[in-house]
This record gives C-alpha cells, structure tokens and sequence, in this order.
C-alpha cells in the first residue's frame, strides 16, 4: 500500500442506517492512518459518538440541519419522521449545501464520500476535491433498479418494467413479484427532496462522483459491482465486509440474565430496525407464528400502527400463554450484543444491510421478511444466490404472511433433520468463516486505499 495517508470527508444520508456503515469504515480508514471529518447531524452525533474508535483521527463536525416547512421541530435524521416525510430530510440536507461547501474549504480534503447527496460531485469538483459515492445499498438493488440500461429518466419506470431485470444484468436469483414490483417502482420514480426523483438522484450521484465503493467482496457481489462499473463507466471500489468492531461494553445484565435462562442456538431473536412499523394484523401474525414454533423467542419491535404500546397489540391470551419463553419488547435493544449471545440460535431480520452483515459473522440461522426497498433484493441475494437463509413465504396476491408462514420457515432452518436447514447453516457457517478470515480486511482496505491513490 502506498505510504500516503489522505484526509477524507464523509457526508451520508440523513438515516442511521447509512450513518452507521460510514462510521464502521471510518474506523477502519482511521486504523490505517487517514483522517476523516465526518459531517453529522448535531443530535444525532451524540448517538454515535460512542462509536468512533479513533477520535484523534476521526473527527464528527456537528451540522445545523435547517428547518423545512412540513417536518416537526428539531426533526433530524428518517428516524424522527414517518417514511412519507423523508423527502423533506432530504430537501433539508440539500439545504445544507452552503454550510458543506464553507467546510470543504477551509478543511480542503482530498475526498468526499457521500451517497444522496446528488449535489457534491459538481461542488468537490470545483473545489479540486475527489467525490466517491460509498453506496451501503446492496450492489445487486442499485444495479437492478438503477442501471442506466433502463433509461428511467427518458422512459420513466413502470411495475411491469421491474418484472424482468435490465439488459446485461447478470445471472442471478432477483425475482420480483407484482406487488413487490409496484412499490419499488413507486418509490423509485417518487419525488425525493427538492423536486428531484429518487432515481434521478442516484443517477446524479453515481453518473457524477468521479469513482463508486460498495461495502462488500468481490467473492459476494463482484458481478453485481462489475455490471455497475461498466454501466456507469466508473472505477469500482471495494470496501470488503467492514465488519464493526464487538462493542466494548458488555451486555446489560437484565439482557444477560433473561438469555442465559436458555439452552445454546435455541432463541428466536426478531427485530426489524429502527423504522419498520408493521400493521397491527401483520405483528400479531408475526408473533403467533412465533409461538407456534415451539422455541422461546424475543421480539424487540416498534409498536404497530394504531398501536401506543406493543403488549396492547398482542393477541389475546397471548402473554399468558407464553409467559417465561416469549418476550416482547416496544424499545432499542443491543442488537449486536445480543445477535453474538450463544443462546441466539435464529435471527428474523428485515433484511436492512447492516443487520445481515452482523447475522452474517455470527452462527443465528436467517429467517427473512423483507418489507420495502433494498430489503427485498437483499433477501433474494442471501435466500437465493448465496444461501444462507430461509425466506418468509408471502401472499403473491397483496404481500402478506400469516403464522403458519412463518413457523415453516423457522422450523426449516431449527429442524436438525431438515436437508434445508442442513444446506443453509452449512453456507453461513462457510461464508462466516471467509468474512472473519485473517487478513481479508486489511486486504480489502489495502487495495480500497490503494484505488483512492489512482484518482489522485
């Protein structure tokens, strides 16, 4: 690798769930000497800050978000905000466009990494910096619903389009049902922030910046990565797994104590983020399916909507049944704490990006339920080309699952004499082994630096 170190800027989306990969590659950027100014929200800073595990070299620059008409007072990041609000974050973060440009140059980085904020290629580069989109939506999403082989700002983009996968795309599991495809056109071609369209501002983004990272291997998502490259005639860089750091806390003793009243690998754990909001009739499918499965289970969710609190959505009965093996929680959890716990013997994720990343360098078992966006290609990609997971049998009429749907895919992945289960543990166990390797990070962030070095 060569000896220079840069000074990197990052700015990502306005959602943890963005924020927290860039803080993760941050980390291990800093481990190898470079120094990173991340912009973040001032609020939302003192939630992460905790995680940064190179303060003298990875500085959080508070920024101002400015209020936007339509959005609650102080509202700051898509966790503050019901999801047909998140295009007036979006519209608040492009409005931070002066007080970036200020920063940039007075702090003069070598790069930006950024990933919707469509504006700062056009900025950096006439600021003489570098801009890299870091993209932490799968490879796979970007170059099935993206790719300018559709030419969605020419034609538009319509549910029977995202039926079949765009021209060149590569061989691959990505199978979309109708309602499936309906709400991803929906949300592709929908206005997102300051009059531009979702898919008109990661066109922007990808077509601008001057190279593309992804947060992934090529051993996992190389064709996906190589298809992009060439579609958007952009240099490719991979970040490897980016595995976080083990939290240096240990796990609260209320949640040690109720984990460890179970045997090894025998534990549903379920949680689905920090802005999945199911519907009433879903959640309680959802955790009577659970409760049909046998197995002692923790369900860590959002109340349901209409609901004040999770235990007034429960069926009735419910607790009393399952009193001392079923435990539902309205509120955060140590996810990844708990996820490492050895009485965890299953995991049903959303399939969000950063909770299948730390699945996938544990030993829980992957039950999928998708709900929106990228989790739905997700869950194709690791159900499908990789298998490494079971997903939650849904209604190709309207989406949604029932209880027997989802003890089938738990009991096909707990049961010890499933050939299902068998196949699939032994693809995680395999996959996690290469991901914890020795060396593969370093390797990946080695050549990573190594590519920032060729654009300069």
């Amino acid at each position: 690798m060569a000896d220079k170190t840069f000074h990197i800027a990052m700015y990502p989306w306005f959602a943890l769930g963005h924020i927290t990969p860039f803080v993760h590659l941050a980390n291990k950027l800093a481990e190898n000497g470079h120094k990173i100014s991340f912009f973040l929200q001032a609020k939302t800073l003192r939630r992460v800050e905790a995680f940064n595990l190179h303060p003298d070299l990875v500085t959080f620059i508070p920024i101002i978000v400015p209020h936007v008409e339509g959005l609650p007072l102080g509202a700051e990041t898509t966790n503050d905000v019901p999801f047909p609000l998140h295009p007036l974050i979006m519209t608040a973060m492009d409005c931070t466009e002066p007080d970036i440009e200020a920063y940039l140059r007075e702090l003069k980085p070598h790069f930006v990494f950024f990933d919707f904020a469509c504006w700062l290629p056009t900025l950096t580069r006439k600021l003489g910096i570098k801009s890299v989109v870091y993209c932490v939506i799968s490879s796979g999403t970007i170059g099935y619903l993206l790719s300018p082989a559709r030419k969605i700002i020419e034609r538009g983009l319509t549910s029977f389009d995202l039926l079949e996968p765009p021209k060149g795309f590569p061989s691959s599991s990505v199978k979309l049902r109708m309602y499936e495809a309906q709400g991803l056109a929906a949300v592709t071609t929908m206005d997102y922030g300051s009059g531009i369209s979702f898919a008109g501002r990661h066109l922007k983004s990808f077509s601008d910046c001057d190279a593309i990272g992804f947060k992934t291997c090529r051993e996992i998502e190389g064709p996906y990565c190589e298809y992009i490259g060439k579609q958007f005639e952009k240099p490719m860089l991979y970040a490897g797994p980016v595995v976080p750091e083990p939290p240096k806390m240990a796990l609260e003793e209320r949640w040690e104590r109720l984990l460890s009243n179970f045997e090894a690998k025998t534990l549903i754990f379920c949680t689905f983020g920090s802005e999945c909001v199911l519907k009433k009739d879903q959640f309680q499918e959802l955790v009577l399916g659970l409760e049909l499965t046998g197995l002692p289970f923790l369900v860590a969710l959002k109340p349901p909507m209409g609901a004040q609190t999770i235990e007034s959505a429960l069926p009735e009965g419910f607790q009393e049944r399952v009193n001392g093996t079923g435990f539902i929680y309205g509120g955060w959890v140590p996810q990844q704490l708990i996820l490492s716990h050895p009485s965890v013997g299953c995991f049903v994720t959303h399939c969000g990006s950063g909770s299948l990343a730390e699945a996938m360098v544990n030993d829980c078992q992957l039950v999928l339920v998708p709900h929106v966006g990228d989790q739905i290609i997700n869950a194709r990609l690791m159900a499908g080309d990789l298998r490494i997971g079971v997903e939650v049998e849904k209604s190709e009429k309207d989406g949604l699952f029932t209880k027997d749907d989802v003890n089938k895919a738990v009991k096909a992945l707990m049961d010890g004499d499933s050939e299902l289960g068998k196949e699939v543990r032994a693809n995680h166990a395999k996959w996690k082994e290469f991901l914890l390797a020795p060396g593969l990070e370093n390797y990946y962030i080695n050549d990573f630096v190594m590519k920032l070095n060729n654009l300069m």
